[in-house]
């Protein structure tokens, strides 16, 4: 188990330094620019590849699991649990009479523990993404001017945005009775979304292109709260439901602008400022986060499958930053998965105690443009690929792959379509931690 525990650390290490680094936006879709930018789904790769599914999830094929999205879940943690996970995204934007474009980006996703506290209640703390903001696009206008067709130069405008949020959370979940768990995160959302748009004239020598700079820096308390019930059949089958949401709290903003003059050398770049026409930072504001409702099912016969469902609605149309209400429509998302572990407890074929995962959702996001709603559609898979115990049987390593292959947007109306393969990569460990040795 010592490589293990080396891998699992260096991991945890790099993870804990990115995140502290606030790393910059690893996407680029030009949807991330409305809202807060693309919104994390807040969940680890094992939920992820049964299509999003976790209201109604705890325990995951007898492993101890982190579920953040409800909070409940942690009531049933009954082993030291640390999860650190990285994200790989592959990109296509395609638009009516453009070339289309691919892109990639690469992070650490996350970094969460799970700490028992007693028999039927947990602690649970850490980092992971909460959205990112990353886009570049430009339009070319000819022919300015007067309108008679005099000026026949070309002026360009570029459009671009990059940063992201981070959620730092703690968290506690408990049960009550044999059936119930309840549970609630405190979470502090911070990060930096930052907007630059420029206007360049290349074709006239000396000309003064204008670049402005907009930047919002974010913080702030949210609270996350959640519970779930179990009908359960038999000692191994049991039906879940569950319910958890995300407060409509308010966090500080402030937002800052600097409007600089430059020019351009000989090849097109940009030379250093010659002048800042504006330098303001506005008064400290307040940034009004949607209510987000949740709602799951789940059905698991221990150790061999798990099916479910969840149905998410999110009150997008509330959110304002400064006071100014972002025109945003209400989201809604729907999300199916299942799980098949053929023989969990067999020591002669591997395969057979893989856990393999396919799921399916279809998300209403929050954007409309150009009287077209943005949606999303999108097919999961994945793995769970347990390692060798310890030799007391107290130790428990898990390896968890996610794929997700999707589609954003459409082609109508002049809009991009995103076609897109998100893959998850994450490490759990199930330990036995504070435990009294004794001695003959």
């Amino acid at each position: 188990m010592i490589k293990y525990t080396r891998f699992f650390l260096t991991l945890l290490f790099s993870a804990v330094i990115v995140f502290a680094a606030n790393a910059q936006s690893t996407t680029s879709s030009p949807y991330s620019r409305f809202g807060l930018g693309d919104i994390d789904p807040q969940l680890m790769p094992q939920n992820l590849g049964l299509g999003g599914i976790g209201v109604a999830t705890n325990k995951i094929s007898l492993f101890n699991n982190i579920n953040v999205i409800n909070p409940a879940s942690y009531g049933a943690i009954n082993l030291t649990v640390i999860d650190v996970g990285v994200y790989t995204n592959f990109s296509s934007l395609s638009q009516t009479g453009q070339s289309s474009q691919t892109s990639s980006n690469f992070r650490l996703s996350h970094v969460a523990f799970g700490i028992p506290v007693t028999k039927h209640s947990a602690l649970s703390f850490g980092l992971l993404p909460y959205s990112e903001r990353g886009f570049n696009y430009s339009k070319s206008v000819s022919k300015l001017g007067n309108g008679t067709g005099i000026d026949t130069n070309t002026t360009n405008y570029n459009y671009s945005g990059d940063g992201g949020l981070s959620k730092s959370y703690i968290g506690y979940g408990f049960g009550i009775g044999k059936h119930l768990l309840l549970g609630g995160n405190v979470s502090y959302i911070f990060g930096n979304l930052k907007d630059i748009s420029t206007v360049e004239t290349p074709g006239l020598a000396g000309f003064v292109n204008t670049r402005t700079e907009k930047s919002n820096a974010i913080g702030g308390l949210n609270y996350d709260y959640g519970l779930q019930y179990s009908f359960d059949f038999s000692p191994t089958k049991h039906l879940i439901l569950g319910y958890s949401a995300s407060a409509g709290s308010k966090l500080n903003t402030q937002t800052s602008y600097i409007v600089s003059q430059y020019t351009n050398d000989a090849k097109g770049n940009a030379n250093i400022a010659v002048d800042s026409v504006r330098n303001q930072t506005d008064p400290k504001g307040k940034l009004k986060l949607p209510q987000i409702n949740r709602f799951g099912v789940s059905f698991q016969d221990d150790g061999k499958f798990l099916v479910g469902a969840d149905y998410s609605m999110g009150q997008w149309s509330d959110l304002s930053i400064a006071g100014v209400n972002q025109g945003l429509e209400n989201s809604r998302t729907i999300n199916v998965g299942a799980q098949f572990t053929p023989n969990i407890a067999t020591i002669r074929n591997y395969l057979a105690t893989v856990d393999y995962r396919i799921g399916a959702l279809y998300d209403e996001t929050y954007m409309t443009i150009n009287n077209s709603r943005i949606k999303r559609y999108a097919v999961t898979a994945g793995l769970g690929l347990p390692l060798r115990t310890s030799g007391d049987n107290l130790s428990f390593y898990k390896i968890n792959i996610s794929a997700e292959i999707g589609q954003r947007g459409t082609l109508a109306n002049g809009l991009v379509k995103e076609n897109y393969v998100n893959l998850h990569l994450g490490f759990i460990l199930n330990d036995r931690w504070f435990r009294k040795y004794k001695f003959d």
